[in-house]
Protein backbone atom coordinates (compact mmCIF):
# COMPACT_ATOMS: atom_id res chain seq x y z
CA UNK A 1 0.00 0.00 0.00
CA UNK A 2 2.83 2.63 0.64
CA UNK A 3 4.74 1.75 -2.30
CA UNK A 4 1.74 2.48 -4.22
CA UNK A 5 0.86 5.78 -2.32
CA UNK A 6 4.68 6.50 -3.15
CA UNK A 7 3.97 5.86 -7.13
CA UNK A 8 1.01 7.91 -6.79
CA UNK A 9 3.02 10.94 -5.39
CA UNK A 10 5.58 10.61 -7.65
CA UNK A 11 3.52 11.09 -10.50
CA UNK A 12 1.42 14.13 -8.88
CA UNK A 13 5.22 15.48 -8.37
CA UNK A 14 5.69 14.92 -12.42
CA UNK A 15 2.50 16.18 -13.21
CA UNK A 16 3.22 19.45 -11.60
CA UNK A 17 6.43 20.10 -12.93
CA UNK A 18 5.12 19.18 -16.43
CA UNK A 19 2.11 21.57 -16.53
CA UNK A 20 4.23 24.90 -15.50
CA UNK A 21 6.92 23.82 -18.79
CA UNK A 22 3.99 23.42 -21.29
CA UNK A 23 1.81 26.80 -20.35
CA UNK A 24 5.36 28.52 -20.54
CA UNK A 25 5.77 27.59 -24.07
CA UNK A 26 2.61 27.97 -25.33
CA UNK A 27 2.58 31.48 -25.89
CA UNK A 28 5.76 31.17 -28.36
CA UNK A 29 4.58 28.36 -30.52
CA UNK A 30 0.93 30.67 -31.35
CA UNK A 31 0.86 32.32 -34.61
CA UNK A 32 1.85 35.73 -34.78
CA UNK A 33 -1.02 38.54 -36.77
CA UNK A 34 0.96 40.07 -38.78
CA UNK A 35 4.98 40.56 -40.05
CA UNK A 36 7.62 42.57 -38.07
CA UNK A 37 9.66 45.70 -39.77
CA UNK A 38 12.43 43.23 -39.94
CA UNK A 39 11.13 40.66 -41.51
CA UNK A 40 9.26 43.11 -44.36
CA UNK A 41 12.58 44.64 -44.49
CA UNK A 42 13.80 41.12 -45.75
CA UNK A 43 10.80 40.41 -47.69
CA UNK A 44 11.11 43.76 -49.57
CA UNK A 45 7.64 44.78 -49.98
CA UNK A 46 4.50 46.19 -47.97
CA UNK A 47 1.64 44.34 -48.12
CA UNK A 48 -1.58 46.87 -48.08
CA UNK A 49 -5.19 46.62 -47.73
CA UNK A 50 -7.03 49.02 -49.93
CA UNK A 51 -10.07 49.80 -51.45
CA UNK A 52 -10.44 49.36 -55.35
CA UNK A 53 -13.84 51.03 -55.67
CA UNK A 54 -14.05 53.58 -53.83
CA UNK A 55 -12.67 57.58 -55.42
CA UNK A 56 -11.24 58.78 -54.85
CA UNK A 57 -9.27 57.12 -51.80
CA UNK A 58 -8.72 54.05 -54.03
CA UNK A 59 -10.04 52.92 -56.96
CA UNK A 60 -9.42 52.00 -60.93
CA UNK A 61 -8.56 54.06 -63.15
CA UNK A 62 -10.13 53.12 -67.19
CA UNK A 63 -6.86 50.68 -67.22
CA UNK A 64 -7.54 48.86 -64.34
CA UNK A 65 -4.77 50.56 -61.95
CA UNK A 66 -5.27 51.72 -58.76
CA UNK A 67 -5.51 55.11 -57.77
CA UNK A 68 -6.64 57.64 -55.68
CA UNK A 69 -5.13 59.06 -51.76
CA UNK A 70 -4.78 56.05 -50.20
CA UNK A 71 -3.18 54.40 -52.82
CA UNK A 72 -0.67 57.64 -52.70
CA UNK A 73 0.04 56.84 -49.26
CA UNK A 74 0.75 53.66 -49.47
CA UNK A 75 3.39 53.95 -52.08
CA UNK A 76 5.06 57.21 -50.30
CA UNK A 77 5.17 54.48 -47.37
CA UNK A 78 6.97 51.77 -49.58
CA UNK A 79 9.30 54.48 -50.86
CA UNK A 80 10.23 55.64 -47.27
CA UNK A 81 10.34 52.78 -45.29
CA UNK A 82 11.51 50.13 -47.99
CA UNK A 83 13.14 53.03 -50.55
CA UNK A 84 11.09 52.41 -53.48
CA UNK A 85 7.08 53.01 -54.16
CA UNK A 86 7.03 50.28 -56.31
CA UNK A 87 7.49 48.39 -52.90
CA UNK A 88 3.82 47.62 -52.30
CA UNK A 89 1.23 44.91 -53.21
CA UNK A 90 -2.10 45.89 -53.15
CA UNK A 91 -4.71 43.37 -51.01
CA UNK A 92 -8.43 45.03 -51.94
CA UNK A 93 -10.92 44.23 -49.39
CA UNK A 94 -14.50 44.79 -48.43
CA UNK A 95 -14.89 46.98 -45.68
CA UNK A 96 -15.44 44.43 -43.47
CA UNK A 97 -12.77 42.67 -44.11
CA UNK A 98 -10.40 45.69 -43.21
CA UNK A 99 -9.58 45.16 -39.89
CA UNK A 100 -9.66 41.13 -40.19
CA UNK A 101 -6.66 41.48 -43.26
CA UNK A 102 -4.31 42.75 -40.28
CA UNK A 103 -5.18 40.89 -37.33
CA UNK A 104 -5.22 37.46 -39.59
CA UNK A 105 -1.90 38.28 -41.35
CA UNK A 106 -3.18 38.85 -44.68
CA UNK A 107 -1.77 42.45 -45.08
CA UNK A 108 1.34 44.25 -42.90
CA UNK A 109 -1.17 47.62 -42.92
CA UNK A 110 -4.48 48.67 -44.53
CA UNK A 111 -5.33 52.21 -45.60
CA UNK A 112 -8.98 51.67 -46.39
CA UNK A 113 -10.98 54.64 -45.61
CA UNK A 114 -11.31 53.14 -42.11
CA UNK A 115 -12.62 55.52 -39.00
CA UNK A 116 -9.94 55.24 -35.89
CA UNK A 117 -12.60 54.75 -32.93
CA UNK A 118 -12.10 53.52 -29.21
CA UNK A 119 -14.33 50.25 -30.43
CA UNK A 120 -11.48 49.37 -32.91
CA UNK A 121 -8.36 50.57 -30.66
CA UNK A 122 -9.00 47.17 -28.34
CA UNK A 123 -8.51 45.29 -31.76
CA UNK A 124 -5.62 47.42 -33.83
CA UNK A 125 -3.59 50.77 -33.01
CA UNK A 126 -3.82 53.39 -35.74
CA UNK A 127 -1.83 55.85 -37.06
CA UNK A 128 -2.25 59.47 -36.72
CA UNK A 129 -4.97 60.72 -39.07
CA UNK A 130 -3.95 61.11 -42.78
CA UNK A 131 -7.24 63.04 -43.38
CA UNK A 132 -10.23 64.13 -41.45
CA UNK A 133 -13.42 62.73 -42.91
CA UNK A 134 -16.92 63.30 -41.92
CA UNK A 135 -20.43 63.66 -42.63
CA UNK A 136 -21.61 65.37 -46.05
CA UNK A 137 -24.52 66.51 -47.84
CA UNK A 138 -24.59 66.34 -51.42
CA UNK A 139 -27.31 68.24 -53.98
CA UNK A 140 -27.91 69.52 -57.07
CA UNK A 141 -26.38 72.94 -57.61
CA UNK A 142 -29.99 73.97 -58.33
CA UNK A 143 -31.64 72.88 -55.08
CA UNK A 144 -29.13 74.08 -52.37
CA UNK A 145 -26.33 75.92 -51.02
CA UNK A 146 -26.16 75.55 -47.64
CA UNK A 147 -27.72 73.19 -44.58
CA UNK A 148 -30.56 75.49 -44.71
CA UNK A 149 -31.60 74.99 -47.46
CA UNK A 150 -32.44 71.24 -46.83
CA UNK A 151 -33.38 71.38 -43.04
CA UNK A 152 -36.41 70.44 -43.52
CA UNK A 153 -36.56 68.90 -47.19
CA UNK A 154 -36.30 65.05 -47.87
CA UNK A 155 -32.85 63.84 -47.67
CA UNK A 156 -31.19 60.41 -49.08
CA UNK A 157 -28.97 58.15 -46.58
CA UNK A 158 -27.95 54.49 -46.94
CA UNK A 159 -30.08 52.36 -44.45
CA UNK A 160 -28.17 51.51 -41.21
CA UNK A 161 -25.66 54.27 -41.62
CA UNK A 162 -23.78 55.72 -38.55
CA UNK A 163 -24.80 58.78 -39.93
CA UNK A 164 -28.74 58.65 -39.08
CA UNK A 165 -28.29 59.95 -35.53
CA UNK A 166 -26.30 62.72 -36.51
CA UNK A 167 -28.39 63.84 -38.83
CA UNK A 168 -31.30 63.34 -36.54
CA UNK A 169 -29.39 65.72 -34.12
CA UNK A 170 -28.33 68.65 -36.10
CA UNK A 171 -30.99 68.48 -38.40
CA UNK A 172 -34.29 67.81 -36.30
CA UNK A 173 -36.91 68.55 -38.85
CA UNK A 174 -35.18 66.75 -41.70
CA UNK A 175 -37.05 63.99 -43.34
CA UNK A 176 -34.90 60.98 -43.71
CA UNK A 177 -35.09 58.19 -47.05
CA UNK A 178 -33.10 55.23 -46.30
CA UNK A 179 -31.42 53.62 -49.78
CA UNK A 180 -29.91 50.85 -50.53
CA UNK A 181 -26.82 51.94 -52.74
CA UNK A 182 -25.16 55.10 -53.66
CA UNK A 183 -26.70 54.56 -57.51
CA UNK A 184 -30.19 54.57 -56.00
CA UNK A 185 -29.42 57.50 -54.03
CA UNK A 186 -28.67 58.72 -57.38
CA UNK A 187 -31.52 57.99 -59.14
CA UNK A 188 -34.29 59.36 -56.13
CA UNK A 189 -32.22 62.97 -56.25
CA UNK A 190 -32.60 62.67 -60.00
CA UNK A 191 -36.28 61.95 -59.50
CA UNK A 192 -37.07 64.72 -57.37
CA UNK A 193 -38.16 62.34 -54.55
CA UNK A 194 -35.09 63.55 -52.34
CA UNK A 195 -33.63 67.09 -52.10
CA UNK A 196 -29.91 65.97 -50.87
CA UNK A 197 -28.12 62.75 -49.77
CA UNK A 198 -25.65 62.55 -47.08
CA UNK A 199 -22.68 60.50 -46.75
CA UNK A 200 -18.89 60.43 -45.86
CA UNK A 201 -17.40 63.53 -47.44
CA UNK A 202 -14.40 61.35 -49.29
CA UNK A 203 -17.30 59.01 -50.91
CA UNK A 204 -19.44 62.04 -51.66
CA UNK A 205 -16.02 64.10 -53.85
CA UNK A 206 -15.92 61.07 -56.07
CA UNK A 207 -19.72 61.57 -56.48
CA UNK A 208 -19.31 65.51 -57.63
CA UNK A 209 -16.72 64.58 -59.56
CA UNK A 210 -18.89 61.56 -61.78
CA UNK A 211 -22.05 64.19 -61.72
CA UNK A 212 -20.74 67.91 -61.70
CA UNK A 213 -24.27 69.30 -61.48
CA UNK A 214 -23.86 68.06 -57.56
CA UNK A 215 -21.71 70.21 -55.19
CA UNK A 216 -21.07 69.51 -51.35
CA UNK A 217 -22.84 71.90 -48.82
CA UNK A 218 -20.15 73.57 -47.32
CA UNK A 219 -20.32 72.49 -43.48
CA UNK A 220 -19.24 69.01 -42.43
CA UNK A 221 -21.58 67.21 -39.41
CA UNK A 222 -19.09 65.60 -37.69
CA UNK A 223 -15.37 64.88 -37.63
CA UNK A 224 -13.82 61.27 -38.71
CA UNK A 225 -10.54 60.63 -38.60
CA UNK A 226 -9.29 58.14 -40.81
CA UNK A 227 -5.78 56.37 -40.21
CA UNK A 228 -3.50 53.86 -41.53
CA UNK A 229 -4.53 50.21 -39.70
CA UNK A 230 -1.23 48.40 -38.11
CA UNK A 231 -1.43 45.11 -35.59
CA UNK A 232 -0.93 45.71 -31.99
CA UNK A 233 1.94 44.10 -29.72
CA UNK A 234 5.18 45.05 -28.43
CA UNK A 235 6.73 43.15 -31.38
CA UNK A 236 5.46 45.40 -33.70
CA UNK A 237 6.74 48.44 -32.38
CA UNK A 238 9.24 49.36 -34.64
CA UNK A 239 6.77 49.01 -37.89
CA UNK A 240 4.57 51.84 -35.85
CA UNK A 241 6.66 54.05 -35.44
CA UNK A 242 8.21 54.62 -38.63
CA UNK A 243 4.94 54.27 -40.32
CA UNK A 244 3.43 57.12 -37.51
CA UNK A 245 6.50 58.78 -38.22
CA UNK A 246 5.71 59.38 -41.65
CA UNK A 247 2.56 60.57 -41.57
CA UNK A 248 3.33 62.94 -38.98
CA UNK A 249 5.93 64.05 -41.48
CA UNK A 250 3.33 64.25 -44.12
CA UNK A 251 1.21 66.01 -42.65
CA UNK A 252 4.02 68.76 -41.31
CA UNK A 253 5.30 69.17 -44.78
CA UNK A 254 1.44 69.71 -46.21
CA UNK A 255 2.07 66.46 -48.60
CA UNK A 256 -1.43 65.31 -47.27
CA UNK A 257 -2.79 68.11 -47.64
CA UNK A 258 -1.53 69.15 -51.20
CA UNK A 259 -2.81 65.38 -52.64
CA UNK A 260 -6.41 65.21 -50.81
CA UNK A 261 -6.86 68.74 -52.70
CA UNK A 262 -5.15 66.86 -55.72
CA UNK A 263 -8.06 63.81 -55.56
CA UNK A 264 -10.47 66.88 -55.29
CA UNK A 265 -11.26 65.94 -51.17
CA UNK A 266 -12.70 68.44 -49.16
CA UNK A 267 -10.17 70.41 -46.79
CA UNK A 268 -9.85 72.80 -44.09
CA UNK A 269 -9.47 75.95 -45.81
CA UNK A 270 -8.95 78.29 -42.63
CA UNK A 271 -5.74 79.21 -41.92
CA UNK A 272 -2.85 77.65 -39.68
Amino acid sequence: MKAKVRRMTNCLHFLLLLFPLTFTLYPFTSKSNAAEFREIQQRGYLLVAVKDNLPPLGFRDKRGRLQGLEIDIAQRLAADLLGSPSAVKFIPVANRDRLNAVMDDKVDLALASVTATDSRSRLVSFSPPYYMDGTAIVAKRSIAKSLNDVAKKTVAILKGSSTIPTLKYLLPQVQLLGVDSYQQAHSILESGTAAAFAADASVLSGWVQEYPQYEILPTLLSAEPLAVVMPKGLQYDDLRRQVNAAIARYTTEGWLRQRAEFWGLPVDKSPK
